[in-house]
C-alpha cells in the first residue's frame, strides 16, 4: 500500500522546502455512519443498499475493526451470518495528518473513493469520501442535507432553517 495512506510523512523536497498543505483532516466527515462489529451480512446490506454508501465501517467502543465494500459481501453469504470476518482494514485507513494532494493521487491512481480515518490505536476519527466525480469531497453538512431531503415528501416539508 502506498505510504500516504498509512500517513507516513512524504519525502523531504529535493530543496530541504517542507511539504504542507491541506490534510485528511481537513476535509473529512466528522460522522460517519457506522454499524457496530457484530453486525450481520443482513445488517450490512441493509447499508450498503443506499447507493451513496461505498464503505460499510464497522466499529467497537470507537475503533474500528473492519470495512466492507458491496464486493467484500458475496451473494452466497447467509444474512445472519456475522460481517467482520468478511471485512478488512488494510489499505482502507489513512491517518488525519495525511497530506489530501498525496492521498487524492493515490486515490484516482487505485480507483477508490473510501477511506476510513483512523487516529491512535485504530480509533475511528471520520471518513474520507471522494465524490462520484472525483472533484471534491463529502462532507458533514452535505450529507445532513442528502439526509434531510430524503426525508421530506410533499406531505412532510423540510424543517424550517
Amino acid at each position: 500500500m502506498d505510504a500516504e495512506l498509512l500517513g507516513v510523512a512524504p519525502p523531504p523536497r529535493a530543496d530541504g522546502a517542507e511539504v504542507t498543505g491541506p490534510t485528511v483532516a481537513d476535509v473529512m466527515i466528522g460522522r460517519p455512519k457506522t454499524l457496530p462489529a457484530d453486525a450481520s451480512v443482513a445488517d450490512v446490506r441493509a447499508v450498503l443498499a443506499d447507493d451513496h454508501v461505498v464503505m460499510a465501517l464497522l466499529t467497537e467502543d470507537g475503533v474500528l475493526r473492519g470495512t466492507l465494500l458491496r464486493e467484500d459481501v458475496p451473494d452466497t453469504a447467509p444474512a445472519a451470518a456475522p460481517a467482520l470476518p468478511l471485512s478488512r482494514l488494510a489499505g482502507r485507513t489513512v491517518a488525519p495528518a495525511a497530506l489530501l494532494a498525496d492521498v487524492h493521487a493515490s486515490l484516482l491512481r487505485t480507483g477508490r473513493r473510501r477511506l476510513a480515518v483512523v487516529g491512535d490505536e485504530g480509533r475511528l476519527l471520520g471518513l474520507l469520501c471522494l465524490k462520484r466525480r472525483r472533484t471534491g469531497y463529502c462532507s458533514d453538512a452535505g450529507v445532513a442535507e442528502r439526509a434531510r431531503s430524503r426525508r421530506c415528501t410533499p406531505e412532510t416539508p423540510a424543517p424550517a432553517g
